[in-house]
């Protein structure tokens, strides 16, 4: 999904998960939708009926989601092909829980799995996790193809679209289908797209997927479907009642499996030969991102969590490059959902408080500063009055000493004769006479001021 809504990403999380038990007539009865005459008759032109069993193929890449219906002669054939409106994640395979990856692989749809009640129109449970994703270890639920346009690890279509295949569904359940398969690929695996995405680290995945695609491809018919050794089989014939485990050994195949057909066997000589020319077009076109194993699936995970929790993330999920290096795309938010209201409304207060912590604390250091400057002056206010009183009882002592005079008229009488020289050089005002005649005060004042200061400040 490449938009960020909290809530509608809740309700595709927990909303589609009430997938009750409910009989054919109960969902058949509110979904119903008529078939167009023109799709009617399509069917008809291709000896369809309304109830004829159903298979459908996705296919990523493609954007789309086809439903093939069987015909009277046993194979399979298109009826309807649909764009997908939106599907969750990359290209390759879900691996965990909140991954948003759309999965891939073969899965079973039954009755159970379909919920006419969704908050997304309507709904059906493709079967993730199946014995395969269990088999290796892969976790999730609540895996769905849906209406109302919205994806967070489901494949999406919009409400029409979902009311018809809906009704295909319905129909053939209705006419005695216990069960139907959707097959889920990354592409339409031809010999071009393989080739092009060859050095995916996907790309093994992928081939398994291929086998049960090709069976398919040659007899139009749905492949039974087996897990063991923890991969995908595919129309292996077992005798009656036995099963196979899906971690366990896998039986050899017999002579007489589809495998040995002419036709299958034509089939892969042709793709063998498109494969080789497809390796050497230099020309193809570019590939589209897919998922870099677990450890993707890991952060995108964890990015699932803390949106969840309403942490401020960035708007897409990160993605792990090639390298290992981990890319992030977008800007930071938060998604708008409660949750994440509350964690910013919580920020938010955060931030308050730290900014009224702060104002009090530049409060308090500027009284501090203010108390100690007016404590700095009166101390030095009190130096200046105490040098001045020093200063004048050295005066008067210097005049008595001069002839019991004091003032201008005793330096007066005390001055030597004038000439052109000491005329220019002497003091221009009483100001600078009374300092001239004191040598040193200012070295006393400015050491008294320093001593004072120092005390004052604990130096």
């Amino acid at each position: 999904m490449k938009t960020i809504h909290a809530g509608l990403m809740a309700a595709l999380l927990l909303g589609v998960a009430g997938c009750n038990d409910q009989t054919v007539k109960d969902f058949t009865a509110n979904a119903y939708t008529s078939f167009s005459p023109a799709l009617t008759a399509e069917m008809g032109r291709k000896r369809m009926t309304r109830q004829s069993p159903i298979m459908g193929r996705i296919f990523k890449e493609e954007g789309k989601l086809e439903i093939w219906k069987q015909t009277g002669s046993g194979r399979y054939d298109i009826i309807a092909s649909y764009n997908i409106c939106k599907y969750s994640g990359k290209l390759g395979p879900k691996f965990i829980e909140g991954d948003r990856q759309a999965p891939e692989g073969f899965y079973t749809v039954r009755p159970a799995q379909m919920n006419p009640n969704s908050k997304f129109t309507l709904a059906f449970n493709i079967g993730y996790p199946n014995a395969y994703d269990r088999a290796n270890g892969r976790t999730g639920s609540n895996l769905m193809v849906h209406g109302a346009c919205s994806s967070s690890g489901c494949y999406s279509m919009t409400d029409p679209q979902m009311k018809q295949i809906f009704a295909f569904a319905a129909e053939a359940f209705k006419g005695g289908q216990r069960e139907f398969q959707i097959q889920a690929f990354p592409f339409r695996m031809t010999a071009t797209n393989m080739a092009r995405y060859r050095n995916d680290p996907n790309f093994a995945f992928w081939k398994m997927l291929k086998e049960g695609y090709d069976a398919f491809e040659v007899t139009k018919t749905p492949p039974r479907v087996d897990v063991c050794e923890k991969r995908y089989v595919f129309n292996r014939k077992l005798p009656d009642g036995q099963t196979l485990s899906a971690s366990g050994a896998c039986p050899a195949p017999s002579s007489d499996e589809q495998i040995t057909s002419a036709a299958y066997q034509s089939y892969q000589k042709r793709y063998s030969a498109a494969f080789d020319a497809a390796m050497a077009d230099r020309a193809a076109p570019a590939t589209k991102a897919s998922i870099n194993g677990i450890e993707e699936s890991k952060l995108v995970a964890d990015w699932t969590k803390r949106r969840e929790r309403g942490e401020r993330i960035s708007v897409e999920p990160p993605t792990l490059a090639r390298d290992g290096k981990v890319v992030i795309t977008s800007p930071m938010g938060r998604a708008n959902s409660e949750a994440g209201r509350r964690m910013a409304a919580i920020e938010a207060a955060e931030a308050e408080k730290k900014r009224v912590a702060a104002a009090k604390l530049a409060a308090e250091k500027a009284e501090k500063e203010r108390i100690q400057a007016e404590k700095v002056a009166a101390e030095l206010a009190k130096i200046d009055e105490r040098n001045a009183r020093e200063a004048a009882k050295t005066a008067e002592t210097e005049a008595k000493a001069a002839g019991g005079k004091t003032g201008p008229v005793a330096a007066a009488e005390t001055a030597p004769p004038a000439d052109a020289t000491t005329v220019n050089a002497a003091p221009t005002d009483a100001a600078s006479t009374e300092d001239a005649a004191k040598p040193g005060l200012f070295k006393r004042l400015k050491k008294g001021a320093g001593a004072a200061v120092g005390k004052l400040f604990g130096g």
